[in-house]
């Protein structure tokens, strides 16, 4: 598997995590992110980025991004991928 499909899959499985809060839980807390260090499905430490904001006016739905990379350096090199949280 090469790093870019590896770090694809890692970004992948952590958007179904980051996106299954309800909005009710998230809502009070937006802006929020954080990054912090993972292992791969090919067991590369790298560095996951998770991040909630609104996607359009407060209040409304919920953009939630998520990335992974290697490090710093490979930050705009890694997989981003996002999804909405709707407002029930």
């Amino acid at each position: 598997m090469s790093t870019a499909d590896d770090l694809d899959l890692l970004a992948q499985e952590e958007l179904a995590q980051a996106s299954s809060m309800r909005w009710s839980q998230l809502a009070p807390l937006i802006p929020w992110g954080d990054t912090f260090e993972g292992v791969s499905p090919a067991n590369l430490t790298v560095q996951l980025s998770r991040s909630y904001l609104w996607a359009g006016e407060p209040g409304g739905d919920i953009l939630c991004e998520v990335r992974a990379y290697l490090d710093e350096a490979h930050y705009d090199y890694g997989a981003r991928r996002s999804a909405l949280i709707r407002r029930s």
